[in-house]
């Protein structure tokens, strides 16, 4: 769907007399330099182009010697009275050379790189017979020469023969075709022309060439330059005819090709190496092609050479252009040449008549040839019709075509341009035009989506009109360029002569039959102004621009502006912008303005004139002073650029709105730049780009599409300027499409993006951002059917009507329910609102809003999407939906019918049967059931034994049945008193307690209930609970029972003491409390229970005394007077609890030094041995091959739980219980594990927390000891050494372990919720030094130290 685009021409001239014709050319790639070689008579001249448009500088002659006019081969008959001399022009790039050949036989080499003004040229070598064709290779390492005696010569660049042969060889070659005896041409299917035909030989006497060959062999070079292929009449046959033959790139024949009758000199392989291009002429006349005559092809050759396809030729038509009587030309005109750009895309087609030539530009696409362009050599300074010398791709820019008359240097570049149509939405068609010759494919994408090469319309332009005076040039066939109006679907076309045919297509929008479009001429002329037509120096015009004029008051008016872009065939010749004002009466006004520079490029626009300079600065023309303001700056020229502007609601100014440019080049950057402001790159790989839908489309190499929001572009831009370059582009929604797609136009009413594909076919999407944008637009001007018909079609989520304005839909849920008023529609939406994630209020609020309005509107017709709005609730209102049901079961029992099959189909049967049951009415349940096709068997007797019981217990049966547990109680306890006990069965059963004393509360069985419930509570060893709840229920007995269990001694005593309990009950109470209290290690708790209600000093003495406290202990001895228990219990209990802590010391002493002595051996072997010590495999194992299955290195996980050694050789998949114990393993510190250091090192810091309870058990100790007998004394003092000795001994342990600061390793803030990501979170930390996982403990100075006298003698 692309056309070919004039992007810059440009033109030079070589300052010679009429004499000299340029002949050939040659680009110099490093240099970036263009030479050309002019001939006179008797001397060849080389010129150097340095750039585009510069003037040539001659820089070298030679003197053609005098053997030239005599050699046959430098004359030839043929349609031109110039024969060039110099066949081939080439810059040798690794000698920096230019050589060229003569056809005299001459190789003549120019060094380039001397100073010397005049650089003579230098003949290394010369045949004798002669040169007719001579090509280089691609990477010109070497040369293919055909002489006059009929030979091949391959030669290097250094001008040695590499294989010489004839060239008419006799063979075929090495790669001729073996017949094997199936699949040949005579056992195929022929038609109408059966096997008589097929297995008729042929006739290679009726095989002939064309009277327009010239009788010159012809050489082209596959694009890799692996092989060539030569073209040449055979000699020594009934009629000449021209064969094809492929060569390797050693000179050896490959293929000869099979014989073509017609077929011409032309020669062209295209560089991608899968086709070679010639023609064919067809005729009546012996030797043509079988065929119309007339008919000319362009055939196409495969390497075996096979033809392989072929499209007609549509030679360029002028009126003047007739065979004149005794021509030489039968037709009028002949092919010169055929050539490949560098890309293999374009095909140019070199055509001569009898008055002009014309090159044409073919491009393919779905195996159909497009004719894009046709160039018109420029007319003589005498006015006559111009002829082109050379006609040449430049060998890298895949669009730039070097063309030379006899005396002017032609560059014209190309470009990849998509005419679609700028009409915005409502009104828009999505229209695309395709030139192909004269016609133009037409197609509306809104209304259809034809593949090319066919088309919805197609035209060929009218003839004009216009009287031929007013254009100095004649009208090409082929328009230059094309342009869509912005309001409606007018389309301009442009000759590049500047002639302007103006259409109105009539585009259909609406569905419907006739006409897709029925363009109407509107008005044709010429944009030229006076002054240009009196000029001798044509105007070429390229490109063309609709615009709208604006009226005074900002609006759009009915004039229409014609902006077209042009410039001079001259040199230095600036851009000319020849604008035509168009109404309805005719044209109103016309006028140019000349640019600053040239190879500039028009911007799509709705009512300004904007013009994008070479170097990127585009600029606003103002129409009424007519001068050029800057408006902003690209980074670099982009052929492809838009223009987008955004309103902006924060602002109120009438103008509020922001202009933006975007504008891709040719090396894939897609540059976005604010008027007046700096310019980012959105990114590099971009293949094509659009505007449309307030996004910014773009297709990328990585087979991308993304869709940016201009609202978030122009957020993005409104930042201060130095932040812009910084800041990270914003996110933006992506789609993947096909490869190599490129867009061809979006239709946004319809929501179409259309995509082309590298082979030609289209791909139409539904971009989600797309939809969007169109559903948000109509659900803002509360069109909902619309919008949920795209939301339908398209699969998006129904909620988005929603969750665009959720306020703004509640209050118009009338106008959307009487917009989508089908009942199927309503249900999907209420579906979709149960299903989405909108919150369960809201979505209760919008069903119940919408039912509300469904039964005010018709709840006959829309009693299904009620009974869906009570279901689809996020808590459905199952009972709600049949209660309606029971309403309308006696006035409407069909429709009752069809709504029960209609929830059935909704919910659940069986959830539907148990709610229909939950609500009491069997009849419901009946129906339910049937309609469900539940079997009579499942639910008949059930219901029979229901029916049989009371109204509450039957209730109770039906709750029970529905695990509704709580309401069943509620209906037992209302069936009578006689069923109480079977009630509190039934609370006991499903732990109602707290509910069924909120039933019973004001009744004369509460207290019962308390008294079960106490029980409970008493059984689920909740002991103070029931306590209480045993003290409302008036039993003090369980009462007392659940206080001596909970050890609430202060309740139990004072509950005992109010029930009068005997003493001796009391006194062993107390005892059994008290030893209870002991256990518990609340000893000063037992020994007050003793000495209030047993008045047992004694026991309670040796509670205080166990539990080390001895201040209380003999305060309570000397409070009782009975000092004897001092010797009797409280020196032996001091002595004993001293030997406690002493052995506790011991013990703790022993694993200090072992686990000291442990570390230090792990840490030496972890500097000596760290391969063993961390269980890693050793690569480097002596004299092992391969390592066997029955051992091998332990791995990532097995080396926490093991030390290295042979593994199981069970299955690897473990059970999540062997996951779980091999979790639990982990970290365990097992000898020899990895984390055997770790283990230690938290096993000493427990060690460290157990000696400061030590020192704190101590300091109660000590002060007592030193109190009592001498014996006491010594072993207080004993006490305290080990103490003393023990603190050092672990204060050295800890500093010397911890040697380096404890130090927080980082946070894991991977959250480890699997088992193999824990297990990976150990195998990372394998080797963290445990000291950096290990806090160093700290010991607690405690003041047990005590001053002692010392005694003197």
């Amino acid at each position: 769907m692309r056309s070919l685009s004039l992007f810059r021409s440009s033109c030079a001239c070589i300052p010679q007399s009429s004499e000299f014709t340029i002949t050939a050319c040659a680009v110099d790639l490093d240099e970036k330099v263009l030479y050309v070689v002019a001939e006179g008579p008797s001397v060849i001249e080389v010129w150097k182009c340095a750039d585009e448009g510069d003037d040539p500088q001659r820089i070298a002659t030679y003197a053609v010697p005098a053997s030239v006019s005599t050699n046959p081969w430098s004359t030839k008959p043929g349609y031109s009275s110039v024969v060039a001399e110099v066949l081939s022009l080439r810059v040798l790039p690794d000698t920096h050379t230019l050589a060229f050949i003569t056809r005299s036989g001459d190789i003549i080499t120019l060094p380039l790189d001397e100073e010397d003004a005049q650089v003579r040229p230098d003949v290394v070598g010369t045949v004798e017979s002669g040169i007719l064709s001579s090509t280089w290779s691609p990477d010109d390492a070497l040369l293919v020469l055909v002489t006059g005696d009929e030979k091949l010569i391959l030669m290097t660049s250094t001008f040695d023969v590499l294989n010489e042969g004839p060239l008419h060889p006799k063979e075929f070659g090495e790669d001729a075709p073996i017949a094997v005896g199936w699949g040949a041409k005579h056992t195929q299917f022929h038609g109408s022309l059966g096997k008589i035909a097929a297995q008729a030989a042929l006739d290679l006497a009726a095989v002939g060439s064309s009277p327009d060959d010239d009788g010159t062999p012809r050489v082209s070079w596959r694009g890799d330059g692996a092989v060539f292929t030569v073209s040449a009449v055979l000699p020594e046959t009934t009629r000449p005819r021209r064969v094809l033959r492929v060569y390797s790139r050693e000179g050896v024949l490959s293929n000869t090709g099979e014989p073509v009758a017609g077929l011409e000199h032309t020669l062209a392989w295209r560089p991608s190496g899968n086709l070679i291009a010639s023609t064919q002429r067809f005729g009546a006349a012996d030797g043509l092609g079988k065929g119309r005559e007339g008919r000319h092809d362009v055939v196409f050759f495969e390497r075996n050479g096979l033809r392989h396809g072929e499209f007609g030729l549509r030679e360029w038509k002028d009126a003047t252009a007739q065979p004149a009587a005794g021509s030489t030309k039968p037709w009028g005109y002949r092919v010169k040449e055929v050539a490949w750009s560098a890309d293999s895309n374009v095909l140019s087609v070199w055509i001569e008549n009898e008055t002009r030539d014309i090159v044409q530009l073919w491009t393919t696409g779905n195996y159909h040839w497009y004719l894009k362009q046709e160039i018109v050599a420029p007319n003589t300074p005498s006015g006559d019709p111009g002829r082109f010398t050379t006609v040449n791709w430049h060998p890298e820019d895949p669009f730039k075509l070097i063309l030379t008359t006899p005396a002017i240097i032609i560059h014209r570049t190309y470009a990849w341009e998509t005419y679609r149509s700028r009409t915005r939405a409502p009104v828009d068609t999505g229209s695309v035009a395709v030139f192909d010759g004269e016609s133009i494919l037409l197609t509306p994408f809104r209304t259809q989506n034809v593949p090319p090469p066919m088309a919805s319309h197609i035209f060929t332009l009218p003839s004009s009109s216009t009287p031929t005076s007013e254009v100095k040039v004649a009208r090409n066939g082929v328009p230059i360029h094309a342009s869509f109006s912005p309001s409606r679907d007018l389309l301009a076309v442009l000759q590049e002569s500047g002639y302007i045919q103006l259409f109105d297509l009539h585009t259909r929008i609406g569905p419907g039959r006739g006409k897709v479009m029925e363009p109407t001429i509107v008005w044709e002329g010429s944009a030229a102004v006076e002054a240009d037509l009196s000029s001798a120096t044509p105007q070429s015009h390229r490109q063309i621009a609709v615009l709208q004029k604006g009226g005074d008051d900002g609006a759009e008016s009915d004039t229409v502006l014609l902006a077209v872009l042009a410039s001079r065939l001259q040199e230095d010749a600036h851009d000319v912008i020849c604008v035509v004002l168009l109404n309805a009466d005719g044209v109103v006004g016309k006028y140019r303005m000349v640019m600053p520079s040239s190879n500039g490029r028009l911007l799509a626009a709705d009512q300004d004139i904007v013009w994008q300079a070479f170097d990127g600065q585009i600029s606003v023309v103002e129409q009424e002073s007519r001068e050029l303001l800057p408006r902003a700056q690209l980074p670099e020229f982009c052929f492809t650029a838009e223009i987008f502007s955004i309103n902006n609601h924060k602002s109120h100014a009438a103008d509020a709105s922001q202009v933006l440019y975007a504008g891709l080049s040719f090396g894939g950057k897609l540059h976005v730049t604010m008027e007046g402001g700096v310019s980012r790159t959105i990114a590099n790989n971009v293949t094509s780009f659009t505007i449309a839908s307030n996004f910014l489309i773009f297709t990328t190499s990585a087979h991308v599409s993304h869709y940016a929001p201009l609202r978030t572009l122009a957020e993005y831009f409104n930042m201060p300027s130095s932040d812009v370059p910084e800041a990270p582009l914003p996110e933006w929604e992506t789609r993947r499409v096909e490869r190599g797609s490129r867009i061809v136009t979006v239709v946004p009413s319809a929501m179409n993006l259309v995509l082309q594909m590298p082979r030609g076919n289209l791909e139409t999407i539904n971009p989600r951002p797309l939809v969007m944008e169109i559903v948000r637009q109509d659900v803002d001007k509360g069109d909902y059917n619309k919008a949920f018909l795209a939301c339908r079609k398209h699969r998006i989520d129904l909620n988005v009507l929603v969750e665009h304005n959720p306020t703004v839909f509640k209050n118009r849920l009338e106008a959307f329910v009487n917009q989508v008023n089908d009942v199927d529609y309503i249900n999907i939406f209420l579906t979709s609102l149960g299903q989405g994630s909108l919150p369960a209020e809201l979505v209760a609020e919008l069903c119940d809003g919408i039912r509300a309005v469904l039964e005010t509107k018709d709840l006959k017709k829309y009693i299904n999407s009620i009974l869906t709005a009570h279901v689809v609730k996020k808590r459905p209102d199952h009972e709600a939906g049949l209660a309606l049901l029971l309403r309308l079961r006696d006035t409407e029992p069909q429709l009752v019918e069809d709504a029960v099959k209609y929830i059935i189909f909704l919910v659940d049967a069986d959830r539907l049967f148990d709610t229909a049951l939950g609500m009491y009415d069997f009849s419901l349940v009946l129906m339910i059931a049937q309609h469900a096709q539940k079997d009579p068997r499942e639910y008949l007797p059930f219901l029979r034994e229901l029916r049989a019981l009371d109204q509450y217990y039957q209730r109770f049966r039906i709750d029970d049945h529905l695990k509704r547990y709580e309401k069943a109680l509620r209906n037992l306890s209302q069936a009578g008193e006689e069923r109480f006990d079977e009630a509190m069965l039934y609370v006991e059963k499903h732990k109602l307690y707290d509910y069924a004393l909120a039933i019973w509360q004001a009744t004369h069985r509460y207290q019962s209930v308390l008294d079960i419930y106490g029980d409970w509570l008493f059984e689920r060893r909740q002991f103070r609970e029931a306590a209480f709840v045993f003290r409302q229920a008036y039993k003090p007995q369980k009462s007392m029972v659940a206080h001596e269990k909970a050890l609430d001694w202060q309740e139990l005593f004072e509950l005992a003491l109010q029930e009068n309990t005997p003493p001796d009950d009391l006194v062993r109470m107390a005892h059994r409390v008290a030893e209870d209290l002991s256990s518990r290690k609340r000893y000063v708790e037992a020994a007050r229970i003793l000495l209030d209600y047993t008045d047992d000093v004694r026991e309670a003495i040796k509670a205080l005394v166990e539990g080390s406290q001895f201040s209380e202990a003999r305060r309570i001895i000397v409070t009782n007077s009975k000092l004897y228990l001092l010797e009797d219990v409280v020196y032996p209990g001091a002595l004993e609890c001293r030997a406690l802590i002493a052995e506790e010391l011991n013990e703790m002493r022993e694993q200090l030094r072992k686990q000291r002595t442990r570390v230090r051996e792990l840490r030496v072997r972890k500097v000596e041995e760290p391969d063993a010590f961390y269980g890693m495999e050793d690569t480097d194992l002596p004299n092992v091959d391969v390592m066997t299955d029955v051992s091998m290195a332990p791995t990532a996980f097995t080396r926490y739980t093991q030390a290295p050694s042979s593994m199981s050789r069970t299955s690897s998949k473990r059970s999540s219980r062997s996951k779980r114990k091999l979790e639990r393993k982990v970290g365990s510190g097992r000898k020899g594990t990895v984390d055997e250091e770790e283990y230690l090192l938290k096993s000493l810091t427990k060690l460290v927390g157990r000696f400061n309870n030590t020192q704190a058990d101590a300091a109660n100790l000590l002060p007592h000891l030193l109190q009592f007998t001498e014996e006491h004394q010594v072993e207080g003092r004993s006490l305290q050494e080990e103490l003393k000795d023990f603190e050092a001994e672990v204060k050295a342990a800890v500093e010397d372990i911890w040697t380096k600061s404890s130090a927080e390793g980082q946070e894991n803030t991977e959250p480890a919720d699997s088992w193999v990501v824990r297990m990976q979170e150990y195998e990372k930390q394998r080797q963290t030094d445990p000291l950096d996982k290990v806090t160093k403990p700290e010991v607690i100075k405690q003041q047990w130290t005590l001053r002692l006298p010392v005694d003197t003698p």
